[in-house]
C-alpha cells in the first residue's frame, strides 16, 4: 500500500480535518490544528507531504521519525500539530486495514468507559449554573470553566473577591452532586496564582488548570507546595523534552497532553507513560474536533492513569458547527452517566460525513481568539 495524496479541510468552527489516501482506496483521517493559526498548520503539513508519497502508511514509526528528525528543525505547536494530524491519519489506515479499532492495537484496553468532561462558561465567565444544569438533564456531572476573566499580573483585593463569590456559588448551588475543574488559561501571574490558589481551596475544585503559564514551569512545585488543589497543565508543552522537565520539576498531578499538538496518538501514550513513572494522572486536552476526540480515547483506553476526557460538546467556542456534526456515527459517541465506552469501529471509530466536511471547507473563514488588553492598555493574557 502506497501514500497517494494529502487532502486538508478548514472547518467551522476552529478545526481543520486532513484525509490521507492509499492506492487501496482506504483514506485515514486526522486533525492537525492550532487554534487560530488553521493556515499556518496546513502549510506545514504541505510541507512534510513531500516525505509521504508513495511511502508505506503501515510504517508509522519510521515516518513519525521522519518527519520529526529529517527536517533539522523540530518541536513547537506548528510542527508538532502537522506531525500529530498526520499520524492519527496513519493510525486511522493501519485501523481499517486490518479491521481493528487503534485501542486494539495499543495493547488493548485498560478499563471499560472513560470518564469525560464538557465545558460551561465562556471566555469571560458567566451563566454557568444554567449551563451545567442544562448539562445535568444530559446525564453529564463534571465540568470545566474559566476560573476567572482578565485579571492583571497584581490584581485588586475587588478582583479577586468577584473570583471567590462566583465560583462559591457555584459550590453552594450544586454542593457535592457535581465536579468541575477551573481553568486559569494562564491568565494568572505567579503573585496572583499564590492568592488564588489559597482562596479557592474551599471550594474543592477537581483541579486548577495552567495555574501560570508553561514558560513558568517551575513554578508548579512552587504553587503545588502550598495548596491542596490538584494543579494541571500541558496543553502548551509539545515534546516529550518539555514534558520531562515539568515532570522532573514535580508540582503537577494532572497531565494534559494534546494529541493534536502533542505529536499525536503514540507520542501522547509515551507521554502518559512518562507522566505514570511519576504517579501524575492524565487527562488530555481536547477543546477540538471529533477526529481528535477519537484520538484521545484511543489514548484513554489504554493508559491506565488517565482520569478525565475533555469534550468539546455544547463548547462556547463552537460557532456554526458542533463537535458530532460532521459525524454519522453519532450514537457510539453517547455520554451516559458522565462515561463514555470505547469506540468499537475499525480505526478511530470515527465515520465521516465528507460531504458535510467539503461544504464546510468551502465556506471557511477562520477564526482567531480575541485580544484583550488592561485597563492601562497593555496587551492582556487571553
Amino acid at each position: 500500500m502506497k501514500i497517494t495524496q494529502l487532502r486538508l479541510y478548514p472547518v467551522a468552527p476552529r478545526w481543520c480535518f486532513l484525509a490521507i489516501d492509499t492506492d487501496e482506496g482506504i483514506t485515514g483521517w486526522g486533525e492537525p490544528i492550532i487554534e487560530g493559526k488553521v493556515e499556518t498548520v496546513m502549510a506545514a503539513v504541505k510541507e512534510l507531504e513531500f516525505y509521504l508519497l508513495d511511502k508505506d502508511p503501515a510504517n508509522i514509526n519510521d515516518l513519525w521519525q521522519l518527519l520529526y528528525r529529517g527536517g533539522f528543525y523540530r518541536g513547537g505547536p506548528i510542527l508538532m500539530s502537522a506531525i500529530a494530524g498526520i499520524e492519527q491519519a496513519l493510525w486511522d489506515i493501519k485501523g481499517k486495514v486490518m479491521g481493528q479499532p487503534v485501542h486494539q492495537l495499543l495493547g488493548g484496553r485498560v478499563r471499560d468507559k472513560m470518564k469525560v468532561y464538557s465545558w460551561v462558561g465562556g471566555d469571560d465567565p458567566a451563566d454557568e449554573i444554567a449551563q451545567i444544569k442544562q448539562q445535568q438533564t444530559l446525564g453529564r456531572n463534571t465540568f470545566k470553566l474559566n476560573g476567572c476573566g482578565k485579571m492583571a499580573l497584581v490584581d485588586s483585593h475587588k478582583a479577586v473577591d468577584e473570583v471567590i463569590e462566583r465560583i462559591g456559588l457555584i459550590r453552594e448551588t450544586f454542593g457535592n452532586t457535581v465536579d468541575f475543574g477551573l481553568d486559569f488559561h494562564g491568565r494568572v501571574s505567579v503573585p496572583m496564582a499564590k492568592v488564588l490558589l489559597k482562596e479557592l481551596e474551599f471550594a474543592r475544585p477537581l483541579f486548577v488548570e495552567e495555574p501560570v503559564l508553561a514558560e513558568q514551569y517551575e513554578q508548579y512545585s512552587v504553587l503545588s507546595s502550598s495548596t491542596s488543589i490538584v494543579l494541571a497543565a500541558g496543553e502548551r508543552m509539545y515534546t516529550r523534552a518539555e514534558f520531562k522537565r515539568v515532570l522532573s520539576r514535580g508540582g503537577l498531578g494532572i497531565l494534559q497532553p494534546d494529541v493534536s499538538h502533542a505529536g499525536g496518538i503514540l507520542e501522547t501514550v509515551k507521554i502518559a507513560a512518562m507522566a505514570e513513572a511519576y504517579d501524575v494522572t492524565l487527562a488530555p486536552h481536547c477543546p477540538l474536533g471529533p477526529i481528535a476526540f477519537a484520538a484521545c480515547l484511543a489514548v484513554d483506553f489504554v493508559s491506565y492513569n488517565a482520569v478525565l476526557q475533555e469534550t468539546s460538546l455544547g463548547m462556547h467556542y463552537n460557532t456554526g458547527a458542533d463537535l458530532l456534526d460532521y459525524v454519522v456515527n453519532k450514537d457510539d459517541f453517547a455520554i451516559t452517566d458522565g462515561y463514555i465506552a470505547p469506540l468499537t469501529k475499525p480505526g478511530l471509530g470515527v465515520e465521516l460525513n465528507e460531504e458535510a466536511i467539503y461544504r464546510a471547507a468551502e465556506q471557511h473563514t477562520g477564526w482567531r481568539n480575541p485580544v484583550w488588553r488592561h485597563q492601562d492598555g497593555s496587551v492582556a493574557e487571553w
